[in-house]
C-alpha cells in the first residue's frame, strides 16, 4: 500500500510514524514545502497523481481541508482517505462519489470511552458533564500559539479544535439540540479566535448534557461525568481513569499503560483493513459540522 500524507506538522509527523510501521504500507510520500524531510516529498499537489497512492491522510490546516478534499475527488477514484478532524472550519455540501472518506475523531478508539459506551447502552441517562481544558501557548513546542492556526478566526477556536468532546458526545448519545451557547473571547490570550464555550444540549431520550471547553486552564483537564438509573461514571481521560458505580457496586478502571498512538493505531487499521462500523464517516462528520454551524450562530 502507497501512502500519502498532506501536510507534516506534528499530527502529520504522527501519523508517518505510525504508518512507517504498519504492514501493509510500503511506501510513504509527503505533500509539504518542508525540506530534508525523510520521506519522498512533493511541494505541488499536482504532483500526487503520478504517485497514485492507494491510501490518503490529510493533515492540512482546518482552512485548506476543502481545497485539498476536493482535489482529492475531482482527480482520484476508490481510494481510502482519512481527514484530520474537523472536517472543514464550517459546513460545505461536497458530494463525495469516487473515494470512501473518514475523519479521524481517534478519540472513538479510546478504551474508556468504549467502556463507557458499553455500560450505558439501554441505560436511562439523566445528566452529563464533559470539561476539557487547557493552555493553548503550550500546546505546540516552537510555535508561537499567536500564529497558529487555533488562534485564527478562520478555521481556529474551542468549538473546532476541541471537536473532540462533541462528536464523541453525538456517538454515545445521538443525535443533539442545543439548547443554551455561551462562546466567546473571555481570557487574555492574544488570538482572535473564541477561547470559552459553555454548551448545554440534550437528546431525544432528554439526556441533558453540558460541555464545557477553553483554550485558558493551565492544568489540563479532560473529564467526563454521567449519571442515570443505576449508574454514575467518572472518568478522566487524561489519568486514564473510570469510576463505574452500578447499584451497590463500584468498580475502578485504570490504565497504567496506555500510550494515546494506540488510538491513531487502531483507526488506521479499521481504514485499511475496511471495518468502518466505529470511525467516524464523512457523513457524520458532516452533520457534525452542521451542528458546529448551528452553534455558532446562536452563540451569545
Amino acid at each position: 500500500m502507497k501512502v500519502l500524507i498532506i501536510g507534516f506538522g506534528s499530527i502529520g509527523k504522527r501519523h508517518a510514524q505510525i504508518l512507517s510501521a504498519h504492514n501493509s504500507v510500503e511506501e510513504i510520500c509527503v505533500l509539504s514545502n518542508q525540506l530534508n524531510l525523510p520521506y519522498r516529498t512533493f511541494n505541488k499537489i499536482d504532483q500526487t497523481k503520478e504517485y497514485n497512492p492507494d491510501y490518503i491522510v490529510v493533515c492540512s490546516e482546518t482552512s485548506k481541508h476543502l481545497e485539498h478534499l476536493s482535489f482529492i475527488e475531482k482527480n482520484f477514484k476508490n481510494k481510502l482517505v482519512l481527514i484530520e478532524k474537523p472536517l472543514f472550519s464550517k459546513y460545505y455540501k461536497l458530494n463525495i462519489k469516487h473515494n470512501k472518506v473518514f475523519v479521524g475523531y481517534n478519540l472513538r478508539y479510546h478504551p474508556l470511552l468504549n467502556l463507557i459506551k458499553k455500560k450505558i447502552y439501554s441505560k436511562k441517562i439523566w445528566s452529563v458533564q464533559i470539561i476539557c481544558g487547557s493552555f493553548l501557548p503550550s500546546w505546540r513546542k516552537n510555535i508561537d500559539y499567536r500564529k497558529s492556526y487555533s488562534a485564527k478566526s478562520n478555521g481556529g477556536g474551542v468549538l473546532l479544535d476541541l471537536s473532540h468532546e462533541l462528536d464523541y458526545a453525538v456517538w454515545l448519545f445521538g443525535n443533539l439540540k442545543p439548547n443554551f451557547i455561551v462562546s466567546k473571547k473571555i481570557s487574555d490570550l492574544k488570538i482572535e479566535s473564541d477561547d470559552y464555550l459553555s454548551l448545554f444540549l440534550e437528546n431525544k431520550q432528554q439526556t441533558y448534557i453540558q460541555i464545557s471547553l477553553n483554550y485558558f486552564m493551565k492544568k489540563p483537564t479532560r473529564q467526563i461525568f454521567i449519571d442515570g438509573e443505576d449508574i454514575s461514571i467518572q472518568t478522566d481521560l487524561i489519568n486514564n481513569t473510570s469510576f463505574v458505580f452500578e447499584k451497590d457496586q463500584r468498580n475502578i478502571e485504570k490504565l497504567d499503560n496506555f500510550n494515546k498512538n494506540q488510538m491513531y493505531e487502531e483507526q488506521h487499521d479499521d481504514v485499511i483493513n475496511h471495518k468502518f462500523d466505529k470511525i467516524s464517516s464523512f457523513s457524520e462528520a458532516s452533520s457534525l459540522m452542521k451542528l458546529i454551524d448551528k452553534i455558532k450562530e446562536n452563540k451569545i
